[in-house]
């Protein structure tokens, strides 16, 4: 430890360089805001007798920011730089700053950013940011695959990205545009790369029609022989089914994102001595089979379903012995279910449907009565809001949306209408 007198002399005033730039501060108002100068004035360091210190690596205009913070606690974040801060707060160990700055860019993140961005993450060893912006591009690979960060990546990260499980595609057929988007960007240096980018593609998952009218026809396959040898392949998957077993196993397992924008679910419902079920199935019906998802966490009947920004909900039902309020939201990038907030009310048998990224229940059966209730979920914060209740209880009451409304029809009687911006309902025939 230092001992006081000195203390109270290496806590004194100091001039922070960096090239031309001269920023005058405390020592004792650095040491106890920023953990970088704590350990240097606090350990009998060199710099604890120096009127300047030379900051090395680090952005003048970020470094003036970051002594301002030390003084009033007051730090302004945005596009310019965000980036400057969090690499001056990793340097001088500000991790309140660094989340901040983290928590900036993944709230901000665009398909013509997330690949700079992660990027970024990864140097700067952002482990929660890398992962937000490595989710955001497989989420969004199609408008991804349209920016110039994307076309101008280099064939080893292209690689990487095409071969994802977790690419959020309706087809196989857009990996393949993708590709020779990028390919065509820089077709010179690039067609050479064409082979190693379609073994990577899952060409047998492509509609024959596509295989036959867009890809054997493209001039950069037609004239490249192992580039006919992957269409080849993609034809007999389909014209022989036979021998899908002998296939290489990667080339025709589909894309987990893929259940979400063209696959169909089953989401638990009763067996044949009426239990409820937790068993999530899904079909392809490119490959025309059936494939089993990881369980739900709860068995559910009579369940509402919804998907909003590639996650799949499965909200109440009935277990076998209660009804329930509680909703679980499936990922397919990782084959899990999370538990979400819970509606205000137990239901099974409800209408369901999604309007503007909400989902919206309407009406259902508690265990005791049909309901009149009406309840909206909010994503973004995970919280469930009652609305304006319908005129009368409906359970097992079709739902629909057309041009911003909700129509519920059936179940109990009748047809009504909900706006939802003006949280109105009206009788409709």
């Amino acid at each position: 430890m230092v001992p006081l007198k000195q203390l109270a002399v290496s806590l004194g005033p100091v001039f922070c360089m960096i090239g031309d730039h001269k920023f005058s501060a405390h020592r004792i108002v650095l040491a106890a805001s920023i953990p970088y100068f704590h350990a240097m004035f606090t350990n009998d360091m060199m710099e604890c007798k120096q009127d300047e210190i030379v900051m090395q690596g680090m952005d003048p205009s970020a470094l003036e920011a970051l002594i301002n913070f030390a003084y009033n606690g007051n730090l302004a974040i945005d596009q310019q730089n965000v980036q400057a801060l969090l690499m001056g707060a990793s340097f001088l160990q500000l991790q309140s700053i660094k989340d901040a700055c983290c928590t900036f860019l993944r709230e901000r993140l665009h398909p013509k950013n997330c690949l700079g961005v992660r990027q970024f993450a990864e140097t700067m060893m952002c482990a929660v940011l890398y992962d937000a912006a490595n989710s955001f591009i497989h989420q969004h690979f199609v408008a991804v695959s349209m920016s110039e960060e994307f076309l101008t990546l280099p064939l080893e990260d292209v690689l990487e990205l095409v071969s994802r499980d977790e690419l959020n595609v309706k087809s196989e057929e857009q990996v393949f545009e993708a590709a020779l988007a990028w390919i065509r960007y820089d077709r010179e240096q690039r067609s050479p790369y064409l082979p190693e980018l379609l073994a990577n593609i899952r060409l047998p998952l492509c509609r024959p029609q596509f295989l036959s009218d867009r890809v054997q026809q493209d001039d950069l396959v037609r004239c490249c022989h192992k580039c006919r040898d992957l269409v080849d392949e993609a034809k007999d998957y389909h014209l022989m089914p036979e021998r899908r077993p002998h296939l290489p196993a990667f080339r025709t397992r589909p894309r987990c994102c893929t259940s979400i924008a063209g696959l169909i679910y089953a989401v638990g419902g009763l067996n044949s001595a009426g239990d409820s079920l937790n068993v999530v199935e899904v079909f392809d019906p490119i490959a025309n089979r059936w494939d089993k998802c990881h369980p739900m966490t709860t068995a559910r009947s009579r369940v509402g379903v919804a998907v909003v920004n590639g996650l799949l909900y499965a909200i109440g039902g009935y277990d076998g012995q209660l009804r329930l309020s509680t909703v679980e939201a499936y990922n397919p990038e990782t084959d899990t279910w999370t538990r979400v907030g819970s509606m205000n009310s137990k239901r099974s048998a409800m209408g369901t449907v999604v309007l503007d990224g909400q989902i919206y229940v309407c009406g259902g059966y508690d265990g005791n009565s049909s309901l009149n209730s009406v309840e909206t979920y909010s994503p973004e914060t995970d919280k469930w809001t009652v609305v304006t209740p319908m005129s009368s209880n409906r359970s097992a009451a079709g739902v629909t949306i057309f041009e911003g409304r909700i129509y519920v029809s059936g179940g109990h009687d009748g047809l009504q209408i909900f706006n939802t911006e003006d949280s109105s309902v009206t009788i409709g025939f």
